[in-house]
């Protein structure tokens, strides 16, 4: 093989293995915090520097737990398909990787030494193939295989439920999720997330009234197709244990977690490539050169921290709502994506529709959009919110004289 391809190869995914991983670790120590906080608890606050009494808040809590999950025994039930027991979780986190290369993250510039290894990795990097957004939502679909790989082959009926319960929740929240990134992808008129990320110069798509709407929805089928809170039902502790993942342990049970937060990563990722103006921020703008809109930054890496600045902002936000929010049942799950999500999105893009059409002169049609959009936004909510209250119906005694 030939030796630049090589350093092509590296320079472009080592960071990736490397960067994603470590954020991983920071971010459950993160949750466990935000969590204890909202608890009125402590939260992690032992683990440190190794042989000293700097404990650091507790950061060294998930290097303690990483090393405690690959010691401890794997157990696999006597009953289970051992083969598919093992590739599950690996079936797990290698999409939720795999997708991370679609994120517009530019390492070339860790080739400092050599300009042509640079220009060579901004060509061939993932991000800037046509189809990336297809690839993307495509890649994501094997996780739903995965997921009811692990509860069929654990022969449990616990972890079968929330396999079963995975099925549904992830292809019913995958319509909205996906129709919401057909608008940006039809007001661009590409699927390439460069382009998407460029096409945001002047205006993010989440500061337009289609925009606004399309973003909330996709966030709210995004915390579905990661099992957040309050959409957790896969693995809901009050009814099937753990879930599709009940009869795994140590390092196979570390995969899966890996992967579920890879994903947050991943999904939050492609909101703010799509609706957040991506790498965009103070000191990164949009320059044409020969004809040709390319991203400048103030200096090198610029763009990588602002858009990881937008992600960690997204995982806050599902890190209050677990915090906050109840779990809903699984009746109120599906009637939600059915009854409102879907219906909102397809009004949403035909909302996009008419305004892309609209003269920028005309005040009337714009109002007349916000409204609309807006008015999506109260039904979502307003739906939401009714799924949390129950109808209170008098008590009938059927066998009382």
């Amino acid at each position: 093989m030939n030796l630049d391809l090589i350093m092509d190869i590296l320079v472009a995914t080592v960071p990736l293995l490397i960067i994603f991983p470590s954020l991983f670790a920071f971010t459950t120590w993160l949750e466990r915090k935000a969590l204890a906080r909202i608890q009125n608890r402590i939260g992690p606050n032992k683990v440190g520097i190794p042989c000293t009494r700097i404990s650091l808040f507790g950061l060294g809590q998930p290097a303690a737990d990483g090393i405690k999950m690959i010691f401890k025994e794997d157990i696999v039930p006597r009953g289970a398909d051992r083969l598919f027991h093992l590739l599950a979780p690996i079936l797990a986190l290698i999409p939720a990787m795999l997708v991370l290369c679609f994120l517009p993250l530019d390492f070339s510039f860790f080739a400092f030494w050599d300009e042509g290894i640079a220009e060579d990795i901004k060509a061939v990097q993932s991000f800037a193939l046509d189809g990336a957004v297809i690839f993307f939502f495509a890649i994501t679909g094997l996780n739903t295989l995965a997921i009811f790989m692990a509860g069929w082959a654990s022969r449990n009926k616990y972890s079968l439920l929330g396999g079963m319960r995975a099925i549904a929740q992830m292809v019913s929240y995958e319509i909205p999720l996906v129709l919401s990134a057909v608008i940006v992808v039809m007001y661009v008129g590409s699927l390439n997330a460069e382009k998407i990320v460029l096409a945001q110069d002047t205006l993010w798509f989440v500061f337009t009234p289609w925009g606004l709407a399309a973003f909330v929805i996709f966030f709210i089928a995004a915390l579905a197709e990661t099992n957040r809170s309050p959409f957790d039902l896969p693995e809901a502790e009050s009814e099937i244990i753990a879930g599709y993942f009940t009869e795994y342990s140590g390092f196979k049970f570390a995969l899966f977690f890996l992967g579920e937060y890879i994903a947050m990563f991943a999904i939050s990722g492609l909101a703010v490539v799509l609706f957040l103006g991506g790498s965009l921020g103070p000191g990164v703008t949009v320059e044409l050169v020969d004809g040709v809109k390319e991203l400048e930054s103030a200096f090198a890496g610029l763009p990588i921290i602002w858009l990881l600045a937008k992600i960690f902002a997204l995982i806050a936000v599902m890190i209050w709502l677990r915090g906050t929010l109840p779990r809903l049942r699984v009746d109120q799950l599906m009637a939600f994506a059915w009854k409102f999500l879907l219906p909102l999105s397809i009004l949403n893009i035909l909302v996009a529709g008419f305004a892309y059409f609209i003269p920028q002169e005309n005040i009337g049609p714009k109002v007349a959009v916000w409204v609309v959009s807006l008015g999506i936004l109260y039904a979502a909510a307003k739906g939401l919110n009714s799924l949390n209250r129950a109808e209170v119906k008098p008590r009938e005694y059927k066998y009382a004289e």
